[in-house]
């Protein structure tokens, strides 16, 4: 409990940047990039794989200096996921030092990390950018209820070999939640919406959980505890964003395909 709190209070500063949007939204997210990415490389090495982190660090850059100068620009983006993928792949070439997982990793971060946060970015400059706050409502709101509700009636355990105090009452508590939640952010900000927030509030939960699992996943191929230190009592960036960089992607093709 005293870790959440702690992790909680250390999150303030996230919710100023959510609120003014726009650059400092922008200079979050890359920071996210640079550190989770880092992060996630540091992991893979711990298991004898090495990843590049300067293409990693390349592609971040280019990414988000070419948002500055065009915006959400699809053409753009499709481009620099084939660029990922090239310079990824052309990693691999040097056989006699590297090995295949070696190009496999790098990519997977950049996707993974670096491509999924970006949709917070995306959704900023959709025609709902307040409902960013319904990223980070879903995650850490469904994060939350899942856990006082696996604390008081959870009975089956959900994920034993990833996660061990995770349940099944846990994850319907944290999905029931994550629906609440962004209901009364509906309520609030968008009442004519009030229904699709709910909705996005259900996906988000169920993506959330998929996203922290997925980052148990990997922290247990690699054989660490947190990917980092960063963040008092909480391990580092992937650690507190995994299920963010998750649901991120979710919210935002619900507001692309169905809203705007």
């Amino acid at each position: 409990m005293k870790t959440r709190i702690i992790s909680g209070i250390v999150m303030v500063p996230l919710l100023l940047i959510i609120y003014f949007g726009g650059i400092p939204l922008l200079a979050a997210a890359a920071l996210i990039a640079y550190v989770g990415v880092t992060e996630f490389y540091n992991g893979f090495e711990n298991m004898g794989v090495h990843p590049s982190k300067p293409i990693a660090y390349v592609m971040i850059t280019i990414l988000y200096a070419g948002h500055l100068f065009l915006g959400v620009n699809h053409t753009f983006l499709m481009a620099w996921v084939i660029l990922s993928m090239m310079v990824s792949m052309i990693y691999g070439w040097k056989i006699t030092e590297r090995k295949p997982y070696d190009a496999v990793a790098t990519l997977t971060a950049l996707v993974y990390i670096v491509l999924f946060s970006y949709h917070i970015v995306i959704i900023d400059n959709t025609p709902y950018p307040k409902m960013t706050w319904l990223v980070v409502i879903a995650a850490f709101g469904s994060d939350i209820m899942a856990y006082f509700t696996g604390y008081f009636l959870g009975k089956h355990k959900m994920a034993p070999n990833l996660s061990p105090k995770k349940t099944i009452e846990g994850a319907v508590g944290g999905v029931v939640g994550s629906a609440v939640l962004c209901g009364i952010f509906g309520y609030f900000f968008y009442p004519t919406m009030m229904v699709h927030c709910m909705i996005i509030g259900v996906l988000g939960g169920m993506v959330a959980e998929a996203g922290d699992l997925t980052a148990s996943m990997f922290k247990r191929g690699m054989g660490i505890k947190d990917y980092g230190h960063l963040i008092p009592g909480h391990g580092g960036i992937m650690d507190r964003f995994d299920s963010v960089i998750f649901v991120a992607p979710a919210v935002c093709y619900y507001i692309l395909f169905v809203l705007v």
